[in-house]
């Protein structure tokens, strides 16, 4: 009798111990599930500190007044663009950046900085920036990248092809000729690509909104952050 007793009193204690087992494993399988969660917050907090810190920081090398420029002076939401005339990826992107203006319009305004990475990509740029002394940058920009396919094979700029596409658009020629070569423009050349360096812009196109960059590249991406900007800036 003594040991059925005793047995009962084995079982009920190997119960109990089962169960403050499991007890002991939930808490400590909740406190890491908690501490995990906690681990992700601060993170996040952190790198968003960082992005923002970041952010201030580029602001120094973005912030040009020599930049062509669209959209209201005013509009609270900034993107600048580091592109290259003769890059395919930039000419892709073009429409897509301006779409996006338009469905937030009013709010967004647009900087180009040059990138002129690929071979003979910096006379294109003396080309568009002599376009602008006559007014006549954004219809020289998009016809040079209406043609690009055809003066910059391979991603090589042509110089001499691009002239012909740029027949219909009432410009002075000699004066486009003679004003490419003026030391402002090689200055502007030489700024953005320092101001590229100090960003670690290494390839095209690179967009920065309000100072911070693409977290990867991609039209997604960058739609986020121009949506995760006007949402901010326009609540």
């Amino acid at each position: 009798m003594k040991k059925r007793v005793q047995g009962k009193q084995d079982v009920q204690i190997k119960k109990e111990d089962i169960q403050l087992k499991k007890a002991i494993f939930i808490g400590s399988a909740v406190l890491l599930v908690l501490v995990f969660v906690i681990g992700i917050f601060l993170y996040e907090r952190e790198r968003l500190d960082k992005s923002a810190k970041a952010a201030e920081q580029n602001l120094t090398f973005l912030a040009r007044g020599h930049s062509p420029r669209l959209g209201p002076v005013e509009a609270k939401v900034h993107i600048v663009e580091f592109f290259d005339p003769a890059c395919g990826t930039c000419r892709e992107f073009y429409p897509l950046v301006k779409d996006l203006m338009k469905a937030n319009r009013d709010k967004i305004r647009l900087s180009l900085r040059y990138a002129p990475f690929h071979a003979g990509a910096d006379n294109v740029v003396r080309i568009l920036e002599a376009a602008r002394k006559q007014d006549k940058y954004w219809q020289t920009l998009e016809a040079v990248l209406a043609s690009q396919p055809y003066w910059a094979p391979n991603h090589k700029a042509e110089v001499e092809r691009v002239w012909p596409q740029l027949g219909n658009l009432g410009l002075d020629m000699e004066r486009i000729r003679r004003d490419m070569y003026a030391p402002e423009i090689d200055g502007v050349i030489t700024q953005d690509l320092a101001d590229a360096k100090a960003l670690n812009v290494t390839m095209t196109p690179e967009f920065f909104v309000n100072g911070r960059p693409l977290p990867s590249f991609g039209y997604e991406q960058l739609k986020k952050l121009v949506d995760d900007a006007v949402a901010k800036a326009y609540p």
